[in-house]
């Protein structure tokens, strides 16, 4: 039975969340290798990796045959199947709404690709009729404008295309109605001109104002916005919403920018028009701006495709208005931060300058450093909260406490809550260690829906020891049924310095390398007989574990799977159980601290504080790390996906 006919808008979406990692990994094991991933190919007897996949353009190619494509092609050659097939897959896959095309639809979306390409083909010529305007004694005073206020070189103005609707009622509209002979009808479609009140006629949407083009990611323009001269309102005119033009899927200057973002592993989103263009003609050219509006998640969905470690950094004015402007434009961007799985950055520049002003009298690298010095959003909002505060009034500090607490109440995950209320408490103790103990116990009661157990002397809950216990049997069962990965594990192992904690897990490890050392393999990618059988032969004489040893010898789907993913799954589990033990050892340096007579013993107290920062330095480098690898793919293993999830429930 033929695949039906399936609507635009879900291929559109498939397109959108179907990620190329994600998919080739289901069949090609890939390795990381810089920015990109590399694995053996598919499509031919591959004797060395050839086969390169890159997750900032979304496509994979391989050297040797020159097989290459997006998601959906990898699919359609690897499994010979159609394209409406491939398509329709991976909609369930990733539980988007299927919508299908009766004949009668299908008329209806020709007539709509015939009216999109006029639009576009309108939007293209209105683009250089604004151009020519600028260059005409008309646009003189617009020219000067950009020339001198902005100090914009002539090859930045053709790169942006800028241009000067000029001041007349019907100039647009008499060159592309009366001229052109375009209908009214696609002209006002295409949003450029205005019906008059009563149905009389109709003018031009842009007057006298400067013309910056927006342009979609394949380059074409979709809209405008235009800037007013003098004290005329609005000051920004944006272009309505059309056919092809929809604000909040739209970022300025993304298809100049995706390349840099890439690039430099983070995105930059600006306030305005100038400061974009600014910006980039000074060479920092991974800037977007919003359109004034907050960012909603399909914006962010674009930036983070292009960005490995999720980074986005946010620079608006200094001043109130620019923390407002911020607040609004962060929009469902904070969700994603809360939960980490974006790293948000907050870059204010000092005396309330945008960036174009600054720019205009300080050198790039003055700019630069502060980009490379923009504080995560968390840390901001809470300088922010505490800048007009006096906390040397009780009152006020008592007001700074409980708007802190609000905030990291709001937190969802644990260690990164407790992570924070001891910094709030280093901070507002000012270096009083006495005080920072009460602070950090009146902030953990304050925050709302915290059950913080920082006394306790429980670690090991049986959620804990089950996460741990599970990931210690995924670098077993890699181990004995994978040797390509055998090296990477030991180095892992012993580069975060962490041992397998779970008793018969530290049994099957002794034996491995006991094994090891008395009978080596011919090489560590290749076994003469397997390492599984011969530990099967080697514990049948130790029935001290049982079954529990047995189990990790057995294949499954999931184990299979996760045989696959082997690069992903080691790093996971390594991280995990270097965390546990990380968590330990703070609770353990903890309890000693509050049991410490500082008066008495001073340089031992001083001693175990180190030790605390420094566990907490690891643990937030481990979260930090767990946020960078790809949460797609951490979703494809049953177990890790629960990562975030399980380690607050120890907590609880």
């Amino acid at each position: 039975m033929a695949a039906p006919r399936l609507h635009p808008d879900t291929i559109d979406q498939v397109k959108q969340r179907a990620d190329i990692v994600d998919v080739v990994s289901e069949h090609v094991v890939l390795r990381k290798q810089g920015k990109d991933f590399v694995g053996l190919c598919p499509f031919h007897d591959d004797k060395s990796p050839s086969f390169s996949v890159s997750p900032a353009k979304q496509f994979y190619y391989c050297f040797s045959c020159g097989a290459g494509g997006n998601a959906i092609k990898f699919l359609m050659e690897l499994n010979k199947q159609s394209f409406g097939d491939v398509v329709l897959d991976l909609a369930r896959r990733y539980q988007l709404s299927i919508k299908t095309m009766e004949p009668e639809q299908r008329q209806a979306l020709q007539r709509k690709l015939s009216l999109r390409d006029q639009l576009y083909e309108i939007l293209a010529l209105t683009a250089q009729f604004f151009q020519h305007a600028l260059r005409q004694p008309q646009g003189e005073a617009a020219l000067t404008y950009l020339e001198q206020a902005r100090q914009l070189r002539p090859e930045t103005i053709q790169h942006f295309e800028l241009g000067y609707a000029p001041a007349g009622w019907q100039t647009l509209y008499g060159y592309l109605v009366e001229q052109k002979r375009y209908p009214v009808e696609l002209v006002e479609q295409a949003g450029l001109i205005v019906p008059r009140q009563g149905g009389k006629g109709h003018y031009d949407r842009f007057r006298d104002r400067l013309m910056i083009p927006i342009h979609d990611l394949q380059g074409r323009v979709i809209g405008f916005g235009g800037r007013a001269f003098g004290e005329a309102q609005p000051k920004y005119l944006n272009s309505p919403e059309t056919e092809l033009f929809d604000k909040g899927n739209t970022l300025f200057a993304l298809d100049k920018a995706r390349g840099a973002i890439a690039k430099d592993d983070r995105a930059v989103v600006v306030e305005g028009y100038f400061d974009v263009i600014a910006l980039h003609a000074a060479g920092i050219t991974n800037v977007v701006a919003s359109l004034g509006t907050a960012l909603s998640l399909a914006q962010v969905k674009q930036l983070l495709r292009y960005t490995e470690s999720k980074q986005v950094v946010f620079n608006f004015d200094a001043d109130a208005a620019g923390q407002r402007a911020a607040d609004r434009a962060i929009g469902e961007l904070a969700n994603l931060a809360y939960k980490g799985e974006v790293q948000l950055r907050i870059l204010t520049i000092p005396d309330g300058k945008d960036p174009d002003e600054f720019l205009q009298n300080h050198a790039v690298a003055d700019y630069q450093t502060l980009l490379n010095d923009a504080p995560l959003w968390l840390d901001w909002q809470i300088q922010t909260l505490l800048a007009d505060k006096d906390l040397d009034q009780p009152d006020q500090f008592q007001q700074g406490i409980q708007s802190i607490a609000k905030l990291l109440g709001d937190l969802p995950n644990a260690s990164l809550r407790t992570h924070y209320i001891h910094r709030c408490a280093e901070w507002l103790s000012r270096g009083n260690a006495r005080l920072t103990v009460q602070l950090e116990s009146d902030l953990r009661t304050q925050v709302r829906g915290q059950r913080w157990h920082g006394k306790s002397q429980k670690w090991q809950t049986a959620g804990d020891r089950t996460l741990l216990e599970e990931s210690e049997a995924q670098l077993l069962r890699l181990y004995i049924n994978l040797p390509g990965v055998r090296t990477e594990i030991r180095s892992a192992l012993g580069l975060a310095d962490v041992q397998f904690s779970i008793g018969h897990h530290r049994f099957l490890w002794q034996q491995i390398q006991e094994l090891e050392a008395t009978e080596p393999p011919p090489d560590d990618t290749t076994d003469e007989m397997p390492l599984v059988s011969r530990l099967h032969e080697r514990c049948l004489d130790h029935a001290g574990y049982g079954d529990r040893v047995f189990l990790l010898f057995q294949l499954d789907e999931k184990i299979e799977r996760d045989l696959l993913r082997a690069p992903l799954v080691i790093r996971t589990a390594v991280a995990c159980m270097e965390r546990v033990l990380c968590e330990k050892r703070r609770r353990y340096f903890l309890d000693r601290w509050q049991k410490t007579d500082l008066t008495s013993h001073p340089d031992e107290s001083r001693y175990l504080q180190q030790q605390i920062y420094r566990e907490n330095q690891r643990i937030d480098e481990l979260d930090r790390l767990q946020r960078q690898i790809s949460f797609t793919d951490l979703a494809q293993i049953p177990w890790v996906g629960e990562f975030y999830q399980a380690l607050e429930e120890v907590k609880r």
